[in-house]
Formats: C-alpha cells, sequence, structure tokens
C-alpha cells in the first residue's frame, strides 16, 4: 500500500512539473503573438540543392529566426523540414534583412521547395 502511495505521489508530483512547464511556454508564445509581424525590406531565395532536386526531394523547410532591432538575422532555429533543403533555407534567411524595429524579436519564416525538373 505504501509503495502504491509512493508512485502515485510521484505520478502526481511529475504531471504538475509537466503543467507547469506547458504552461510557461504557452504564456511565451501569447507574448509573442502580440507584436507584429516584421516587414521583410529584402530577401534572398534558397538556391535548390543539387542532391535534392537530383534525388526530386519537395516540401517546407520551416525556421523560426532572431532578427535584431536593426533588422539583421543573427539567429536561427529549425522548426521542420527535409534535412537536405535545409541548410539552403537557413543560409538565404541570413541574408534577409527586415525592416527596423524597437527590439529584438523572432519571426518564423517558411520555405517551399518544388521538385523541378531540368
Amino acid at each position: 500500500m505504501k509503495l502504491r502511495k509512493a508512485i502515485a505521489g510521484v505520478g502526481l508530483v511529475a504531471m504538475l512539473l509537466g503543467s507547469a512547464a506547458i504552461a510557461r511556454k504557452a504564456s511565451a508564445q501569447d507574448t509573442s503573438a502580440e507584436t507584429a509581424k516584421r516587414k521583410v525590406r529584402s530577401k534572398v531565395m534558397p538556391e535548390y540543392p543539387p542532391l535534392a532536386k537530383q534525388m526530386n526531394v519537395s516540401g517546407k523547410v520551416k525556421i523560426e529566426a532572431t532578427i535584431t532591432a536593426d533588422g539583421r538575422v543573427t539567429d536561427t532555429h529549425v522548426i521542420g523540414g527535409s534535412p537536405l533543403l535545409v541548410n539552403a533555407a537557413v543560409d538565404a534567411l541570413k541574408k534577409w534583412r527586415f525592416e527596423p524595429g524597437p527590439k529584438e524579436t523572432s519571426e518564423v519564416v517558411e520555405f517551399t521547395f518544388a521538385g523541378q525538373a531540368e
């Protein structure tokens, strides 16, 4: 009986800690949703990687970018996409310039790679 109570107690603590972590994460997302999207001043389109083209790999790559107040991309975090396409998308996004803003912000950018026949 004591073992059962101990296991239930550990399970309850784990559940409470997990819900606290989720609650903090949700509030951080709410804050970013309140900020307006930064306008892109200049874009660089990614080069379709030769291996991806040869293998006829297509799809989307989603990246979260950290943008400084002056509009430069300083950091990127890949959210999803084919590993064959990710590097080309990240390289292009690092060359983008956004409109200046009052502070550093984060933006999610999605690139679409369509299969190209030569």
